[in-house]
This record gives C-alpha cells, structure tokens and sequence, in this order.
C-alpha cells in the first residue's frame, strides 16, 4: 500500500470513480478494495485484446490510448486516457473474462487495478465512502454508454468536413471558448473519426482556407462558429 500514499492517493481522490471521497477515506477504502500497481514501458501494452481481465484499471501517471483493430489491422481509437481516466468498466461487471480492446501506453505509465467485486462487495470496515463509490460506478458506466453511442454517430457521418466540424463543435461546447487544446493527438483524432490523418489534415487545412477555423499544433480556434454550426444542422 505504500506505493499508494501521498501523490498517488491524491491522483485517485482526483478520479472520476472517487468523485466527493476524501484523500483520508480513500486512504482507508484501499484497504478494502485491494489494488494492484503496475509500470508500464512507452510503446507497451496495458492490456491487449483477448487476453483475461485483470481489473478495472486507473491511469496514476503518464498517457495511454484504448484501441480497436479489426482483422485487417486498421486501428481505432476508442478513447485517450489522461492521469486519473479509467478504463475496462463496461466490462467490469459482466460474464465476458477477456479484454474487449487494448490499452496502449503512448508514454511511461503508472497503473491501479482494482477487483471489481471489491468495488461492489460488502466492506468489511463499513468505510464511508462505499457507496459513494458504487453510485459513482454507476454513473461513469451510463456516460460511457452514451460516449459509445456518440462515437457511432461520427462513423455515421458520411462527410469529411461534417465530421471535422461536428467534432469542433463539441470541443467548443465543453470547453466554453473559441480556442481550445484538442484532447486527441492528430493520429488519434483521425482514428476517431475513422479518417486517415492524411485526408484529416488536408481537410483542416481546407476549412482554415475558408475562413472556418484556426490551428497551430494542437490548438484549434473556430473563427466562424455560425458556419461551422450550419454544417452540422
């Protein structure tokens, strides 16, 4: 448990499955749950797909990228983890025993797992944060649902600049602001919205052209919100 005192604690107070439980009883609760902590090398997998489920898993450090291949070896990006993300909860508490998708580290990483029936069991401490942490279980897996459902609707849109400005848009909308940090790097982006980064960029470089946006690395400003709004009508 040492490996989890002070900044790593803090890291899964800070998370969204410890959401309004404290550093102390959290402290406390990892005495019951039982967590593994695991490194993993840049480039390396977290977890692979179809390989036996080991827990639900809590980025502690470093980023990581969950990825779908389908039998041709095309690759996508489901979601992009960030210290304090989680990952393997839709599968946490059904019969499926294997990884769904992989977990890529696309840096250095450091990584909790934690049994899911700890998470749902009885505790034996009467911890105060218990159910807490099963209400918040259950609400990280309805807003999955829904970001799969989202996903499906990108790979329905048919046009490049829909898509583009469809995403844009969002980004806009949760950031509150013009000009945001896009949460995916290029190659993710792409695979996102199941483009290929080449086409990705032209298609930016085109919007740019017309006047609809913005961009230097990863920074995005939307300089015609009416336009791009209409695109996604």
């Amino acid at each position: 448990m040492a490996a989890l005192k002070n900044k790593k604690v803090s890291i899964l107070a800070g998370s969204a499955l410890f959401a309004g439980i404290s550093a102390d009883t959290l402290a406390v609760m990892l005495d019951c749950l039982q967590p593994r902590v695991a490194s993993f090398a840049k480039g390396s997998f977290i977890a692979a797909a179809g390989e036996p489920f080991t827990g639900l898993g809590i980025l502690l450090a470093g980023e990581a990228a969950v990825v779908k291949e389908n039998i041709a070896g095309s690759r996508s990006v489901l979601t992009a983890l960030r210290a304090g993300d989680m990952f393997g909860e839709m599968i946490a508490f059904s019969s499926r025993k294997t990884w769904p998708a992989s977990v890529f580290a696309q840096s250095e990483c450091s990584v909790v797992f934690l049994p899911p029936q700890k998470i749902t069991g009885a505790c034996p401490h009467a911890c105060d944060g218990h159910q807490r942490l099963i209400r918040n279980m259950l609400l990280i897996v309805s807003e999955k649902a829904l970001t799969l459902n989202r996903k499906v609707e990108y790979l329905t849109i048919k046009s490049m600049r829909t898509k583009v400005a469809a995403y844009l848009i969002e980004q806009y909308k949760c950031n509150d602001k013009k000009t945001f940090l896009l949460p995916l790097k290029r190659n993710d982006l792409a695979d996102f919205l199941n483009v290929s980064r080449t086409a990705l960029s032209r298609e930016m470089g085109r919007m740019r052209d017309a006047g609809l946006i913005d961009f230097y690395r990863s920074s995005v400003k939307l300089t015609n919100i009416e336009e791009l709004a209409k695109l996604v009508e």
